[in-house]
């Protein structure tokens, strides 16, 4: 193993990081806020809302994500005259954007079963106790019904972060020069894979590193009732 061609190996795969965040803060980003919407029609919409829910989760959870990133940078080129005259088209031929648009709608379908499994946890005493004090509609579901929710929720959430960080490097099979998309074009010119993969898995045990921690700092804020002290008897 040559040292030297790892160090300029890694920070050659460092210029891909920011790309690898971004595209990882925005489709976890956006397919939170997808997720929270499909959570809460699982929960309160009703058969209807129930039904596109589970169709919606069943269709994203039981395909592999590189199928669904290529039915979209690949597929819907053939539907280019329609995408043009909708005003589509611009955006939707861009690697970025079909990455960011099959990232988001993957994390969506796990994110919600993760967000419902933790509206279903907040308990029916924790809801009638707030409308003894006279709480209801949304300002219920702000104080008393999102943050129990959260704080349920978050550990299998920051397993699906981590997991869509990883995911981000199938974006480089669409030509996305992100940390794998760099390394794969480094084995290219070198044939030195075995090097090359070493520090790009190194960097992105890095980055799970610190998200991992982040989440352990987030967990333990959200929790202070678990960190009191019982009252001792005098």
């Amino acid at each position: 193993m040559d040292i030297q061609f790892m160090w300029e190996t890694f920070l050659i795969l460092l210029t891909g990081l920011p790309l690898t965040l971004e595209l990882a803060v925005t489709s976890i980003f956006a397919g939170g806020i997808f997720a929270l919407v499909l959570s809460l029609l699982a929960v309160v919409g009703g058969p209807i809302g129930g039904g596109f829910t589970r169709g919606y989760v069943f269709v994203f959870r039981g395909s592999p994500l590189l199928v669904q990133m290529f039915l979209i940078y690949y597929g819907l080129g053939q539907f280019r005259p329609f995408l043009q005259d909708v005003g589509l088209w611009p955006m939707l031929r861009e690697p970025y954007w079909c990455a960011v648009i099959a990232l988001t709608l993957n994390t969506a379908a796990y994110t919600s079963e993760i967000f419902r499994g933790g509206l279903q946890a907040v308990s029916v005493q924790q809801i009638e106790a707030a409308r003894a004090c006279g709480m209801s509609g949304p300002l219920l579901f702000r104080r008393i019904v999102l943050p129990i929710a959260i704080r349920h929720a978050l550990p299998a959430y920051g397993n699906e972060v981590i997991l869509m960080l990883k995911a981000t490097a199938l974006a480089s099979v669409i030509t996305i020069m992100e940390i794998t998309g760099l390394a794969g074009k480094l084995i290219a010119d070198s044939f030195r894979a075995f090097e090359v993969f070493i520090v790009a898995g190194a960097i992105y045990l890095a980055i799970t590193f610190l998200v991992t921690r982040l989440m352990m700092i987030v967990e333990f804020w959200l929790s202070p009732h678990l960190r009191m002290r019982p009252p001792t008897l005098a």
